[in-house]
């Protein structure tokens, strides 16, 4: 292997999507990961279906659609470490591993001896990440958290949804456990990070990402809008608190976004409106104007924008240089053109003889560019071959251990 981290072996103890989101980025980036599952069952995502992945001759297989989202890259290797045995046998991964990442509650794994401060006694240049829901303190630090539950408590929710007043109003989630994903990209950070202070001065570390930590840091400018203010932000729908107009607006087969960044890009908006009059418009000549009189305003572009098509929207704005775009479902994603030169949907050749299709990774590194070595794999797929190689057990081992449940 070629990649930025071909030289680093994870053990990933994770299930569900934050922590298989992060092992899954450091597969993509070339590190060898090796995923710890359940025997019989696995990871819980496996069984988060339909859809389930189509074989050959178009029946469903055992492969949640949701477990392939986060599993690429990885060799996956059952074991029981309720069991003495298997907390034996992942002790010894762990020995020989660079970082392992895990998401069980706070202590939860100090009852297998496989808690940060068991396994840096058999490693102590260990990097270990745990991802939980509250963070190992705190009031809240025995919960568990989920990514719906944190979407609300962390604030998201309050600002995502219509606006007081309109038909529909209330709080609503984002259509993706984005809590879940930026918790397992921060945890990506926070790892990496730790590896390159290893490197200088040979020490590990306990990393420890929580999910309510990443959703409030990442509310951002909404965040800063109240603590500067003092006000709760409301929820606009698809208006921004700061920008106006920066939302969606019907046309007339649909709706379009119009995402006006500044003053001069108003002004082209205007003009391809016919309605330069607006540009000079007191109440709308500055982005602060707009944003105070966004009320008046945004009704004015409604009654304009209904009288041409979405795509003729697109065409003359994008020839004005006025940031705009259409509202896409997945199977218009997947059909642009932009979408299909980036090489963002790939089939990766599977186990059961058949393709695997997957999103590809984002990241485009020119030296040492991700590699699409494998599907996500079969529950214990990679056992044999893992304990084999790396413990050096033997056939008749393995056996035994298969033969007492141990795997």
């Amino acid at each position: 292997m070629s990649g930025a981290l071909s030289h680093i072996r994870v053990l990933d103890l994770t299930r569900v999507l934050a922590g298989p989101w992060a092992a899954q980025v450091l597969a993509d980036l070339g590190a060898e990961v090796i995923k710890i599952e359940r025997p019989g069952s696995g990871d819980d995502t496996r069984a988060w279906g339909p859809p389930f992945l189509k074989d050959a001759e178009g029946r469903d297989t055992s492969e949640a659609a949701y477990y392939l989202t986060a599993n690429r890259n990885k060799q996956s290797v059952t074991v029981d470490f309720t069991q003495p045995e298997g907390q034996r046998l992942v002790r010894e991964l762990a020995a020989q591993c660079d970082v392992v990442l895990e998401n069980f509650k706070v202590g939860g794994l100090a009852a297998y001896g496989l808690d940060y401060a068991a396994l840096k006694a058999v490693n102590p240049k260990l990097i270990y990440c745990s991802i939980t829901g509250f963070g190992q303190d705190g009031p809240y630090a025995k919960r568990a958290g989920y990514d719906f539950m944190i979407q609300g408590l962390g604030g998201l929710m309050s600002l995502t949804g219509r606006p007081e007043g309109e038909e529909g109003a209330g709080p609503m989630k984002v259509g993706v456990a984005l809590t879940d994903i930026l918790t397992g990209l921060y945890a990506t950070v926070g790892v990496l990070a730790a590896l390159n202070h290893r490197e200088q001065t040979g020490i590990g570390q306990h990393v420890d990402l929580a999910l309510l930590d990443v959703q409030v840091a990442c509310l951002a400018n909404q965040a800063m809008n109240f603590l500067t203010s003092g006000v709760p932000p409301r929820r606009l729908g698809n208006a921004h608190p700061n920008i106006v107009p920066y939302q969606d607006f019907p046309s007339a087969d649909g709706d379009f976004l119009l995402a006006v960044g500044n003053d001069s890009q108003f002004r082209k908006f205007c003009e391809v409106a016919g309605q330069r009059e607006w540009a000079d418009d007191s109440r709308f000549i500055s982005n602060k104007a707009r944003v105070a009189n966004r009320d008046v305003l945004i009704p004015l572009i409604r009654q304009v924008t209904v009288f041409k098509t979405t795509a003729e929207w697109i065409a003359a704005l994008e020839q004005a240089g006025v940031p705009c775009g259409p509202i896409n479902n997945l199977a218009q994603v997947f059909e642009d053109a932009q979408v299909q030169a980036r090489g963002l949907r790939i089939d990766l050749p599977n186990s059961l003889g058949g393709t695997t299709p997957q999103v590809a990774s984002p990241l485009r590194l020119s030296a040492t560019p991700v590699e699409y070595r494998n599907a996500p794999p079969l529950l214990g797929e990679h056992t044999d071959s893992v304990l084999q190689r790396l413990l050096q057990l033997s056939t008749e081992q393995i056996a035994a251990l298969r033969q007492g449940g141990v795997l």
